[in-house]
């Protein structure tokens, strides 16, 4: 894939004077070496910058002070290819508010036994200058990745690709903007949180617009709009509908609410059913489409899940996969193969389809309007994953259950997108610690990144992580979940 033209994650080396010049010199030959190599790398999607060496407490100030104002870099990659005192980093990492990923490795990959010398172990002492680095990190608290390994393996170019691409959503969250069309859902607990502080902790600025609004915009697209934007409805899916006016309306609706959207530089957005004044039909296959072309969504004015739907399309961008909002709505209790079907009555992005998705027009019996037109399609068997964010009173709780999609049995009365899947460790389990974690129904659900990913990005983020897998034992949970309420309430200022 192509490099982000914009995404830039410079490759910071420390060493000191101890060593002499011509140490120094190789010192910056090996880091550009390796610098190079991994931008040449095609799993990683941004460009991978080499930075001179940095020596001294004011040039490492300097270099953290330059990636933490400049609007490209998106994090760090730090490595000691020497002995670097870590008392010259306090200042420069107190400094840096981007992300950081120490890369614990050397420039030979193995001991040369019959040339080995002392001036050989002055320039290769990562094993202990990579040791003394960490220490500081740690004594100061501060969330980064750790990935030890030859910079040539596989293994250890894989990690740093996931965690590049976690930077590019840190990027993203701290200027996301988030639209809101009416309110949440009434009496719905869940949806609900403390927007402030999502701003402040997380940089999403949630914004309030009236319904009138989007109707204003909806209203003035003109009829030629929509045929252009129809021939591209016929181009692209099967549409298995006579009811053209239906859909029409959706193309009317999804021209109008992405040049609001857009006017606004909002990148994600909600809707609510019981708020939609003026709108013939429930935003459905509208909804859909913007979801496909990037933006994030959250139904019933589930702000938390639309920031966490766009965040993940930029994580996930050029992976073989999608990503869409989605719900838990209801269970195949089968003792052979318990599983969850999941869907929505509308909303599902057909970036998650199995095949090319149809478009068709189908009474809704909520939301008192027209039979929306929607796109309705199965999703492909295969791995991925069901995440949820929920405010949990002062701080987000990231909950992910790594899922199998499975093959559902005909459904030809059920005209919605949908997924059929077990979760880990099975559903009994999965069930159970999700709603031991207060796991929403509103999830954001993933065929292209898996658990590491949200990992990297919640620790980036500052956010709780935790995660429902094959090793999750009920009881273990429990203690993990209330370990992790007192360490939040420890962490509080006293009052």
């Amino acid at each position: 894939m192509n490099k982000s033209k914009d995404s830039e994650v410079w490759f910071v080396t420390g060493s000191q004077h101890l060593y002499g010049k011509e140490t120094l010199k190789q010192v910056d030959i090996d880091s550009e070496t390796i610098a190079n190599a991994l931008n040449a790398s095609a799993k990683i999607p941004v460009k991978i910058v080499f930075k001179p060496v940095v020596t001294t407490p004011t040039e490492i100030y300097d270099i953290c002070l330059a990636a933490t104002t400049d609007k490209n870099c998106i994090g760090l990659i730090t490595w000691m290819h020497t002995f670097s005192p870590a008392k010259m980093w306090i200042g420069g990492l107190s400094v840096l508010n981007k992300p950081f990923l120490h890369l614990h490795t050397q420039f030979n990959r193995d001991i040369p036994w019959n040339e080995i010398d002392m001036d050989f172990m002055n320039l290769n002492q990562s094993a202990h200058g990579d040791r003394e680095f960490g220490f500081i990190c740690t004594r100061l608290r501060l969330n980064r990745k750790v990935v030890v390994g030859h910079w040539q393996d596989e293994n250890v170019v894989d990690k740093i690709a996931v965690w590049t691409r976690a930077a590019m959503g840190y990027n993203e969250s701290k200027g996301l903007k988030i639209c809101r069309f009416g309110d949440n859902m009434r009496e719905v607990a869940v949806t609900e949180g403390d927007k402030v502080e999502a701003q402040i902790k997380l940089g999403w600025q949630v914004s309030y617009h009236g319904v009138g609004e989007l109707v204003e915009s909806v209203n003035a697209v003109n009829e030629t709009e929509v045929d252009e934007l129809m021939k591209e409805y016929k181009a692209r899916y099967t549409i298995a509908s006579t009811e053209l006016e239906n859909i029409r309306y959706q193309a009317k609706i999804e021209i109008g609410l992405k040049r609001f959207l857009d006017k606004y530089n909002y990148k994600a957005f909600t809707t609510n059913f019981e708020d939609l004044t003026g709108l013939k039909q429930l935003p459905g296959l509208a909804s859909q489409r913007l979801m496909e072309q990037g933006y994030g969504f959250g139904a019933e004015g589930d702000w938390k899940q639309s920031a966490l739907v766009r965040i993940m399309k930029v994580m996930s961008q050029g992976l073989k996969g999608g990503c869409s909002f989605m719900e838990d709505y209801t269970y195949h209790l089968d003792p052979k193969q318990p599983a969850i079907l999941s869907a929505h009555m509308l909303e599902i992005c057909p970036s998650i389809a199995e095949s090319k998705p149809s478009i068709e027009v189908h009474p809704l019996g909520i939301g008192g309007k027209d039979a929306p037109a929607r796109f309705v399609f199965n999703v492909p068997e295969g791995k991925g994953i069901n995440a949820t964010l929920v405010d949990m009173g002062g701080r987000m709780r990231m909950i992910v259950n790594p899922v199998t999609v499975v093959k559902p049995e005909a459904l030809p009365k059920l005209p919605v997108a949908r997924a059929l899947w077990v979760p880990e460790p099975n559903l009994e389990i999965g069930a159970h610690a999700w709603i031991l974690a207060g796991g929403a129904h509103h999830t954001s659900f993933s065929m292209a990144l898996n658990t590491e990913y949200m990992e990297d990005f919640a620790e980036m983020m500052g956010i709780e992580f935790v995660i429902i897998d094959n090793d999750t034992n009920i009881r273990a949970f429990k203690k993990e979940l209330k370990w992790n309420d007192a360490s939040f309430m420890l962490g509080k200022p006293l009052q």
